[in-house]
């Protein structure tokens, strides 16, 4: 009986004394989390599959550049989809025995969410690389004129448009939140991977450790840059040609191949039906794309 009463009391004193503790804990648990996760729990297989090939942060970091307000859940699950809907169309539509090429319009059909995520991100680099000489300009300007660099940073959001605009102004309430600006500016050179943006992030180290005039050196990093797009305008020009060669080189082949297919029908249904000219179809779509991918490096100059 007094073992009882002792375990009661002490069961009420525990009660007493942890009650508000666990009254606050549960309501913390039903209210909703302040700082929201970046995909939900019901993710899908589609985002596992990312996580476990390594592919999740890549794509995140790929919508971040395209300045899309996606989830990496959206973006698989809408590859997903257009698979299906590729290989159901080409299975379903086109009369056997060439719906077997549905096997390769799923995958063509699937990779059109990724095709479009990555035009938006160039898109949005090549803006941003066209906006930033006259960025740096701008802030050697400002510090000229007295303004400190951080500040200098944040007028760049009244002064320009998008995405420039918004990427500094993310830097500069990164580094007025308590981010370092060594780290605020690391993380913009991350989500904006340009050459040129990683000269500047290297400049501005440079100088906050060793000293100098960060205002010259930015004038002279924006007569650089100018300086490279002038070249690469005279390098696109003069590897025109060779583009042009290597596109059309790659269009012959298939272009033939489809009139092929309405000419003599008969004749082009054995790629589709027989095992050696399923091979062989194969065989000249992989040779056709190692083709390209050889020309388009030999054009493509890097400065």
């Amino acid at each position: 009986m007094d073992s009882r009463m002792r375990r009661s009391e002490a069961g009420l004193i525990q009660r007493r004394v942890l009650g508000a503790t666990g009254a606050q804990s549960r309501k913390q648990a039903a209210a909703p989390a302040l700082i929201q996760t970046d995909e939900p729990r019901s993710a899908g297989l589609a985002v596992r599959l990312l996580t476990r090939l390594r592919l999740r942060e890549r794509s995140k970091s790929l919508l971040e550049q395209a300045g899309l307000r996606w989830k990496v859940a959206r973006l698989a699950h809408g590859i997903l989809a257009w698979l299906l809907i590729g290989f159901a169309a080409g299975w379903y539509l086109i009369p056997p025995p060439f719906n077997r090429s549905a096997f390769v319009l799923g995958p063509l059909a699937g990779a059109l969410p990724l095709v479009y995520v990555l035009r938006k991100a160039r898109t949005r680099l090549r803006k941003f690389e066209a906006q930033f000489p006259d960025s740096l300009e701008f802030v050697a300007r400002s510090m000229r004129a007295g303004h400190a660099f951080s500040v200098s940073l944040e007028m760049l959001h009244h002064e320009f448009e998008e995405p420039l605009a918004g990427e500094f102004r993310r830097t500069f309430d990164e580094q007025n939140l308590g981010l370092a600006l060594d780290l605020a500016l690391e993380k913009l050179a991350k989500r904006i991977p340009l050459l040129d943006v990683h000269f500047f992030v290297s400049a501005v180290l440079l100088q906050k450790r060793t000293g100098g005039n960060l205002a010259e050196l930015l004038d002279k990093l924006a007569y650089l840059i100018r300086e490279r797009f002038k070249l690469r305008g005279r390098i696109r020009a003069i590897s025109a040609h060779g583009r042009m060669t290597g596109t059309v080189l790659s269009l012959i082949p298939a272009g033939v191949g489809v009139i092929m297919f309405y000419v003599n029908p008969q004749y082009a249904q054995f790629f589709f039906t027989e095992t050696t000219g399923q091979w062989m179809m194969v065989g000249a779509i992989v040779l056709q794309l190692i083709g390209y991918a050889i020309i388009k490096k030999i054009v493509s100059i890097e400065v």
